[in-house]
């Protein structure tokens, strides 16, 4: 298991090599730069902003520049954000935080919704139960997570007025006291369904797959044909052998949250990692845009390497001698 795990973290390392070079290329070939937006102003001078630039030391070539970086990204120093005029470092430590736990609730409802649906789908397969199920999934599947976070916006949160609409906790409260916390859970909730529901869609069809799939399989027409309860051979040999992939599948739906956290973030002004990246764009703060575009990346590859672990558990048959 552990040679398994050191492959895997081998082959690992040379795809964060590659992804940071193509992070920070792509961002200096975003047109303008960090001075862009203060081209035109009076109170600067074009020689004033030509001796920044060279201070900044985006002048410098691209390889330069990139090696700076990754010398500073080894010592834990990601940088100075050009607009928010703070260190990339606590500027994301800020950020993160937030995104962390609107994750957390949206994969606790992700299964809490996808769990027994798949169960039922899969258990009482072509029924009007089933077909019901597999509707919503179809749906889900067809419908735009940043559109559906829109409708349920405005449902739920300007027309009922039963959640906030923006920010992650309430103005004026203090942190680490219970109203402070229960307010932050109750920021989460909208967004966090949000995202779930359509999230749902990939595991109640999976698991659905699973569960049918197994019903065919040779041993449990054996078991049936000995006599034992239906309850017994679906409880202990269908239910059982059908849930343990979808243990795989919670590392692929971390690597699933970035791009929906992005959109989800942005419309409930939700202060997380998926805003900043945003913001990051539209200022040009390029220090601040690649190290969140390198952690988005980690944190896939991370999710795909934690999928990949958990199924060579699940199934020893995959591990790698």
């Amino acid at each position: 298991m552990w040679k398994f795990i050191v492959r895997r973290l081998i082959i690992t390392f040379p795809q964060l090599v590659v992804l940071s070079v193509l992070v920070f290329l792509a961002a200096q070939f975003m047109p303008g730069d960090a001075l862009t937006g203060s081209i035109g102003n009076p109170n600067i001078t074009a020689e004033q902003l030509e001796q920044r630039r060279e201070a900044l030391g985006l002048n410098d070539p691209w390889y330069v520049r990139y090696g700076d970086w990754v010398s500073g990204v080894v010592q834990g120093d990601l940088g100075e954000s050009y607009r928010f005029k703070m260190p990339v470092t606590e500027l994301i430590g800020q950020r993160i935080v937030n995104s962390f736990w609107l994750s957390v609730v949206t994969l606790i409802f992700t299964y809490i919704i996808a769990v027994p649906l798949g169960i039922l789908s899969g258990r009482y397969n072509d029924s009007l139960l089933d077909q019901s199920i597999t509707g919503y999934t179809y749906v889900g599947f067809a419908t735009p997570l940043f559109i559906f976070a829109l409708v349920m916006l405005w449902i739920f949160g300007y027309q009922f007025g039963w959640f906030p609409t923006n920010g992650s906790v309430e103005p004026g409260l203090t942190p680490g006291t219970f109203d402070y916390v229960l307010s932050k859970l109750y920021h989460l909730i909208l967004p966090g369904i949000s995202m779930a529901l359509i999230a749902t869609v990939n595991t109640v069809q999976y698991l659905r797959s699973e569960i049918i799939d197994t019903k065919q399989r040779d041993f449990i027409i054996t078991a049936r044909a000995k006599g034992a309860p239906e309850s017994r051979v679906y409880n202990r040999h269908i239910l059982r052998n059908s849930l343990l992939p979808i243990a795989a599948f919670f590392g692929f739906e971390i690597t699933g949250l970035i791009g929906g956290t992005i959109f989800v973030e942005t419309i409930f002004s939700y202060p997380g990692m998926g805003q900043l990246f945003l913001e990051s764009v539209t200022l040009r703060d390029f220090s601040t845009l690649v190290s969140v575009v390198l952690l988005f990346g980690v944190t896939a590859i991370g999710g795909a390497l934690l999928s990949d672990i958990i199924l060579s558990l699940v199934d020893p048959r995959i591990r790698i001698k």
